[in-house]
């Protein structure tokens, strides 16, 4: 197995591999799975470069049926992996969604996905969404009975807010929180969603999904178009005909930066996310070895702080509504860069999210 960084999930949990394997791809929202076979040789190089940590759901297509192919089939394969997934996030017949997250339900759930897996346990079972209709108290105290009875190890939310989370921890550790994070989705810095220093200040790890922004930030999307028509971010406003040209202007200035550097921008984008704190990992998801074995490499990228702000060297303006101070010299050279890249209270405005997402994820991850 590769040599591989590790971080720790909450202040006494486990160590797992600092750049983790999404697994949604795989199964579902973009485009036509490939066979079993197929995906299977992706697991296992992921497994090989020890991108261990694998994140499923319960509502990722047959992501937990496939894992538990996988397992079944190459059973000396779950020893070395860390596995999550997730309950709550329900997807009903014509797209729409709701959100349960009662006793009886996570109960329900976690015995469903066990059978799937063919597990008598998972590493991490996270709340995919909050219910608002029920307390956190509630859905967390039945994760802790769960915990009890040996079929979770570890309790993660995803998607909740600071007060949520303070809640859900007074009733049993947290050990992570997921959310999308990257330089398109610095919400969770907000000092009015306040989930990054809540994660602080509690000793909770922050698992960043869609590290690359969907892909935009690989750079390997050159349109809209080179997306299969069942692919589910056809429907984003951020891969929109109008808005996705737009994007790509600020995806072309992070490639330039990157090939100053020999690295690519997704390698840059997920170096920079990881420096952000030891308490950062990522999981961004590929259906390719190709791409997989590229965002393993970003372990080999060591990143310095250096005197400048990430969204001030690519160009792109600052949201200034959010009045930070800053005394930065802007004396910089490229030959003395080295990657070293630090940036926090900003915002890059993708065309498509930007301000309007912060307001949709302030009321998203609103107190239940």
């Amino acid at each position: 197995m590769a040599s591989m960084p590790t971080r720790q999930l909450g202040k006494n949990g486990p160590r797992v591999s600092a750049i983790g394997f999404g697994a949604m791809g795989l199964s579902a929202f973009y485009g036509t799975p490939a066979s079993d076979e197929e995906r299977f040789k992706v697991l296992d190089r992921a497994i090989e470069l020890g991108s261990t940590y694998i994140d499923s759901a319960d509502v990722y297509g047959d992501s937990e049926d496939l894992l538990g192919k996988y397992f079944k089939k190459y059973p000396q394969q779950r020893e070395k992996v860390f596995l999550a997934t997730k309950f709550a996030n329900i997807i009903l017949p014509g797209g729409k969604r709701v959100v349960r997250g009662d006793a009886q339900y996570a109960r329900e759930s976690i015995a469903k996905s066990l059978k799937r897996l063919g597990l008598d346990s998972v590493d991490l079972y996270y709340v995919h969404r909050i219910d608002k209709n029920v307390p956190i108290e509630e859905t967390v105290g039945a994760l802790k009975e769960l915990v009890d009875a040996g079929k979770i190890k570890n309790i993660g939310l995803s998607e909740c807010s600071s007060d949520t989370l303070r809640r859900a921890y007074a009733v049993h550790p947290i050990a992570a929180v997921q959310i999308e994070y990257s330089p398109f989705s610095l919400d969770i810095e907000h000092e009015n969603i306040g989930l990054l220093k809540a994660c602080r200040e509690l000793g909770v790890a922050i698992v960043c999904y869609s590290p690359l922004s969907r892909g935009i930030l690989t750079g390997q999307i050159q349109s809209p178009d080179d997306l299969e028509e069942t692919d589910s971010r056809k429907q984003m406003p951020r891969f929109s005909k109008e808005n996705f040209s737009k994007n790509l202007q600020l995806v072309e200035t992070l490639t330039s930066i990157a090939k100053k550097k020999n690295c690519t921008p997704g390698q840059l984008t997920l170096a920079w996310i990881l420096a952000q704190g030891e308490d950062f990992i990522v999981i961004p998801g590929t259906t390719k070895i190709k791409n997989l074995e590229e965002n393993v490499a970003t372990a080999k990228i060591k990143l310095r702080m250096h005197q400048f702000q990430f969204l001030e060297l690519v160009g792109i303006g600052r949201d200034w509504n959010w009045n930070w101070n800053w005394n930065w010299n802007w004396n910089w050279n490229w030959s003395e860069l080295e990657l070293e890249l630090v940036g926090i209270g900003w915002n890059w405005p993708l065309i498509g999210q930007g301000r309007s997402r912060i307001g949709r994820n302030y009321s998203r991850m609103g107190q239940n």
